[in-house]
């Protein structure tokens, strides 16, 4: 059991260190933008490019690499990103810089999910989800605490300090994990086609269809966290860091609070909380003008949206394990893949919205993905419901 702890300990960092390279550009990018002689505006299709590189290569190296020691390949694309990562830390144009971005998200999506690979075979079945929703909950503490610590470190320094730091803990995770993976776990190969087969199955088109929803639904209003409180609302800059903390511990606790539903079917709860969504942000535009209320419901909202993902990912590890098993770390991979999707589709509906509109009609944008959302809910549990007779 001390070794588990330990593996489990692991795993959640390596969800810190790829939140933290995932992220570190938003902290820094004035920074990056100066240092580089080039516009924020260019800076931040860093963001962008990373989430579409994401969500195209993690299926394809995840498929392709299937039927190879999983061990290997995981410390494998360990290295390469690590290589990626300190390469941006000396990267001396945005040439330079894109270049390694891109080199790491082509293999951040695969090293998330053959870690959730790897927890589903190490955990004791009990334990299953509450790992998986740690490893999730790695990434909001990334964001709540590895990004801010390099907002500083740019700051005080260079930006170039703040990806050092990251390769440093790269560096570290990657030698605990080669000390405390397992070498052999159980793997049965598949072709392409015979992987590909995973997303035939309803459960799973309609599992990725829910994930991409919600993930559009949060990021329709998320994107644009920051005018919404203070252009808003009307908080002060000097107290928008700690909005932003007291949304990240809620988003950590949404993570653990996801655990804990996917261990007492929390699917069958998934349409009310999405109903629930549904009302707070068609409210969204009375609350802006109130900043109490208003930074309540944004907390409501973070909560909410944060439930989803281990219940989604427990499904489709057991409909891989029970009927696909020459596909599991695909299955392990979805969640990751197509919450990137939402994040692009859920920007760009922000962004359409406030190009016509205001900041007001973000909430009634967002309110259209939870409304899509609660509906294919409602059709997965009638599917897992059906295929169980």
């Amino acid at each position: 059991m001390t070794k588990y702890r330990w593996q489990a300990t692991a795993f959640v960092l390596v969800s810190f260190m790829l939140g933290c390279n995932e992220f570190i550009v938003v902290g820094v990018l004035s920074d990056i933008a100066s240092s580089l002689k080039v516009t924020v505006a260019t800076v931040g299709l860093l963001v962008t490019l990373f989430a579409t590189v994401f969500a195209i290569s993690t299926p394809i190296i995840t498929i392709l690499t299937s039927r190879f020691n999983r061990y290997r390949v995981f410390m494998t694309l360990m290295i390469v990103f690590l290589i990626g990562n300190t390469w941006s830390g000396f990267a001396t144009s945005f040439t330079m810089l894109l270049i390694s971005r891109m080199m790491t998200a082509v293999v951040a999506g695969s090293l998330e999910s053959l870690v959730i690979a790897f927890a589903n075979d190490v955990a004791p079945r009990g334990k299953r989800a509450v790992l998986i929703s740690w490893i999730s909950a790695g990434f909001s503490i990334a964001s709540v605490i590895g990004v801010p610590v390099g907002t500083a470190i740019s700051t005080a320094t260079s930006w170039h300090d703040a990806f050092h730091l990251i390769s440093l803990l790269s560096l570290l995770t990657c030698l605990v994990l080669a000390w405390l993976l397992p070498k052999h776990v159980q793997q049965v190969p598949g072709t392409i086609k015979e992987q590909l087969v995973l997303l035939t199955d309803a459960r799973i088109y309609w599992g990725v269809t829910l994930i991409t929803l919600s993930a559009g639904t949060l990021y329709a209003y998320y994107t644009y966290i920051r005018p919404l409180l203070t252009t808003g609302m009307g908080f002060s800059t000097q107290t928008l860091n700690w909005l932003l903390f007291a949304l990240g511990i809620m988003s950590i606790f949404g993570n653990r609070l996801s655990g804990t539903l996917a261990d007492n079917n929390g699917l069958k709860w998934m349409p009310h909380i999405y109903l629930v969504t549904l009302v707070l942000l068609l409210l969204m535009p009375l609350t802006l003008s109130q900043a109490v209320v208003g930074f309540g419901v944004f907390l409501a909202l973070t909560l909410l949206l944060t439930l989803l993902g281990s219940p989604l990912q427990i499904l489709f590890l057991d409909v891989a394990e029970a009927d696909y098993p020459q596909a599991k770390v695909l299955a392990s991979s979805l969640n990751a893949i197509f919450y990137n999707v939402g994040i692009s589709l859920g920007s760009a509906a922000g962004s359409l919205t406030l190009a016509r509109g205001s900041l007001q009609h973000l909430g009634p944008t967002a309110a259209i993905f939870a409304g899509a959302s609660m509906i294919v809910a409602l059709v997965l549990n009638h599917t897992i419901v059906k295929r169980r007779k």
